[in-house]
Order: structure tokens, then sequence, then C-alpha cells
């Protein structure tokens, strides 16, 4: 297995042409502008780990007046007609859409995947953009008389207020366009704090969002080297409402924690360590195609990757065999040549985390069917891997792995199973195979996830509720009740228009 060279289909003067278009300031009301101080920090690809672009890197004074025009423009986006703000995520979907190719090679200039995910990703983050639009017309109150009947109950639905949004590097255009997209659709300004690693698409959506209309202010963009540097001065500022983050659990921990000195609203989708769970009458064929779905998304960088896969015993052997065959045919390079199926990790320290897990259950016992090795040369490539008898005590069962490893361990009855699934601090994505479908039912409704697929190994999707239990988070994105995440309910008292 070797990493592939760069293919012609995407040539080096495209690549130039598409990372010159896009902005490298801070967008802050209405306009792109340098750092306070000067400060920039580099952008790398993580195939060959070349400087792609340059961007301003933004101080704790830089987030504050981001802040300041959020909160200037509050008011009057909030009483912005819903039509209106609909009408604006709507040509945003358009452009979006027709955009598609530049936002599918950013993507993957700056965080690895192949060109075919990325459009894939193109296609899902855009959805957003089109779910809300359809959702802002839609956001209901309510209207009642009280149990007694002597009053009346009005109930409506106001924007939480200004919002700092701080997205991840693993899927850089679907993470802003999941909590952009609820955010304008309340009427909630923002301030966006894209992943250092991987802000280039998030620059590029930002300007995409002014040219479909959305006025001065309403999103300001400050990407940074320093992360705590933006939050830390935002989340101790009163104008600031809610904080909706997506990342490690260590870190939702600290800022939940800061948030709670002013009471923020709080949405968190943190850690993952998915189950996928195989039972002895599994279409195995089926499973492991769901499989590779469910694990090699992103390179496995994503936190809804299978991380635990669990099989019955008696058929362990078959899915396994078939499982490390897929997986060793598949074509590991940079993601812009057209042959490519694994792109690489997204960074050093990444890729060693991944071997390191690897290693340490090899040491235990594992056995690496396929893979099991980082490539050599440049770029930060891994071998996908399959590692077969995990005991159940190893660290890799145990922690969110972020890479393409698959450790399979077996089980013996519907309560192991169970048992095994939810013995994880967290609780976001499973999966679960079996022709029976009263079993499906009844394993769902005993682990804890937020999130179960069955028969199927891709589920986000822009019409459901995307979250998790335990410590994976709180608060869901998608769906009818992804707005709500963004809105606070005013109840207002009436009296009996009867008597007056």
């Amino acid at each position: 297995m070797t990493v592939s060279e760069l293919s012609p289909a995407v040539s080096r003067e495209r690549e130039a042409s598409l990372l010159a278009s896009v902005p490298t300031g801070l967008l802050i009301n209405g306009e792109w502008r340098e750092a306070s101080d000067g400060g920039t920090f580099n952008v790398h690809d993580p195939a060959t780990g070349e400087v792609l672009a340059t961007l301003a890197s933004a101080t704790s004074e830089d987030a504050l007046a981001a802040l300041d025009a959020a909160d200037a423009a509050q008011a009057s986006w909030a009483r912005t007609a819903p039509r209106v703000r609909a009408e604006i995520l709507r040509r945003a979907f358009d452009l979006v859409t027709e955009r598609a190719e530049d936002f599918a090679l950013l993507m993957t200039l700056e965080m690895g995947k192949p060109l075919a995910e990325a459009r894939g990703e193109v296609t899902y983050g855009a959805e957003f953009l089109r779910w809300f639009a359809e959702e802002t017309v839609r956001d209901y109150g309510r209207y009642l008389t009280t149990p007694e009947g002597k009053n009346k109950i009005l109930v409506q639905h106001k924007p939480v207020g200004p919002c700092l949004l701080i997205t991840p590097w693993n899927f850089p255009l679907a993470m802003a366009t999941r909590k952009v997209a609820p955010a304008v659709a309340a009427g909630c300004t923002m301030v966006l704090k894209p992943a250092k690693l991987t802000p280039l698409t998030a620059q590029y959506f930002a300007q995409t969002m002014l040219d479909a209309g959305l006025p001065a202010g309403v999103l300001n963009v400050v990407a940074s080297s320093s992360a705590s540097g933006i939050s830390g001065p935002l989340l101790a500022d009163s104008r600031l409402r809610k904080v909706s983050f997506t990342g490690s659990t260590p870190v939702g921990k600290r800022l939940m924690a800061d948030a709670a000195q002013n009471v923020l609203r709080t949405s968190m989708e943190l850690g993952g360590n998915a189950p996928f769970i195989v039972f002895e009458d599994a279409d195995l064929d089926a499973a492991v195609e769901g499989a590779m779905a469910a694990k090699m998304r992103n390179m496995g960088e994503a936190c809804t990757a299978a991380n635990r896969f669990l099989v019955h015993a008696s058929v362990a052997q078959e899915f396994t065999r078939k499982f490390a065959s897929a997986m060793a045919a598949l074509t590991t390079g940079r993601g812009t040549d057209p042959d490519t199926k694994v792109g690489p990790l997204i960074d050093g320290g990444a890729r060693d985390d991944v071997h390191a897990l690897v290693s340490a259950a090899v040491n235990a016992g594992a056995v690496a069917l396929t893979g099991g090795a980082p490539l050599d040369g440049p770029g930060y490539f891994y071998q996908p891997t399959v590692l077969a008898d995990v005991p159940n005590d190893a660290a890799i069962l145990g922690q969110e792995i972020f890479g393409p490893v698959a450790p399979v361990t077996t089980f013996a009855t519907e309560e192991d199973a169970i048992k095994l699934a939810n013995a994880s601090e967290y609780g976001l994505a499973s999966y679960l195979y079996s022709r029976d479908f009263n079993r499906l039912l009844r394993v769902a409704e005993q682990i804890e996830f937020g999130m179960v697929g069955f028969n199927a190994g891709v589920i986000s999707n822009a019409a459901a509720p995307f979250g998790g239990v335990k410590q994976s988070g709180l608060g869901r994105e998608g769906g009818s009740e992804g707005i709500a995440e963004y809105t606070t309910t005013q109840y207002i008292g009436i009296s009996d228009p009867y008597t007056a």
C-alpha cells in the first residue's frame, strides 16, 4: 500500500487560484480586516505538510470587536421578518450548491478527505441551509385558555441573542452550516470561531453568506491560533447569551464551566465511542458495507465513526475476514487524486495517537489482519486497519480512535452486547445489524446513545436531531429541535378578554 501522487485531474494552478480567492482576514461588521496586532497563522495541507495559506490571527480585542458588531446588529436582526431570513438562507443554499466544486476542493486541501467525500459534505452541509430556510417560518408559538377558563396564555419564541459558535476541523463546512443556519433562522447574531487547522472553508462560507444578502454584523468570523484568546473574553462578557461547541469532551467541559459564570445557553456536541453491533442473524455483506461507511467516512475522523465492533462470536470470523478484505482494498493518497479512497489524518500528532492505540492493542494480544502502521513519506497517512481478538479491556475500545482503525471484539448474548455497548462514558452514535426488528427495538431502548442506526452505517441528516447523552454532550442540532436551541420561550399572561 503506497501513497499515490498528485493527479493531474486537479492542477496546482487550479488549487492556487481557489486559495487566492479565499478571504484571509477577520470578518467583523461585514468587513474583512487584519488582526489588531497584525498577527497571522499558517494553514497546512495534511497530505504534504505544505503551507496552503496565511490567515489573520484574531486577538482577544478582535473577539470583543466581533461581539460589539453582533450585539449592535441583534435588535434589528431579531425584528427582521422570518420570510426575509428564510430567503437569505435559501439564497445561501443556492450559492453553496453553485460553488460546490470550490467548497469540496478547499476541504480536501485543508482537511485531507478525498474529493468524492468532500462533495458529499457539500451536499450535506448545504442541506442545513435549505432545511432551516424552511423551518424559519415554522417556529410556532401557541395561544390557549388556562385550565380554569379565566385567562389566556400566549407563548412566543424569541432569539436567545448573540452566540459564540465554535466549530471543529473535521467537517469544515457542515459544522459551520449546522450552527449558522439555525441561528440565522431564529434571529440570532453570531461570532464564529473556526478550527485553526481548517479555517479556509469557513472563511469562504462566510463570504458566501454575505453574497446571499446577510446583513453586516449578523455573522462575524474570528479565526485564530489561540482558541482560549477568543472564547475566554467572549464567555466572560454578559452580552453573549449562548455558546455552541463541537469538539472534545475535555474542552467542552471547560467551556461549560466558563459559560456557567453568565448562565449561558449551551449546546455541546462532544466525543463519541460508537459501538457497531453485529448479531448472529445479520446480513453479513450488508453489515460489512455498513461497517465501511460507519468507520471510514472522513478516514474515521468523525465523532459518529464506529469505534468498537461488537460481533456475535458465531459470525465474528466471517465478518472480520470480509471486513479486513474490504479495508485492504482501499487506496490511500492525496484527496485530489480521483483514485484515492483514504486521505491523510489531520496532523502528525493525530497519526501518532492512532498508532499508539494500535500498538498497545497488538501488545495486549490483538491481531492486525490488515494495516497496523503509518505510511512512509510526506503527509500524515495511516494504513486502514482491522484488529481482531481485541481484549475487552484494551484502551482502543475505551478511547475515541479518530482514525482508520477498526477493533473487533465478540459477544455471546444480546444482554452481553448491551452491556458492552453501554460500558462507555460516551453516548453519541451507535449502529445495530440484525434481521429481527423486535430485537433492534429492544436493544435501542436499552443502549445509552442519542442516535441509533438500524442496519444503516450513515444516519446523519439535516432533518434529524443530532446529539448525544452522557459525556457526549447536550442539546440537538438539526431537525425541528435545532432551531429551538437558539430561542428562548416567553410566556405572556392575558386577562380574560370576555370580562374586560
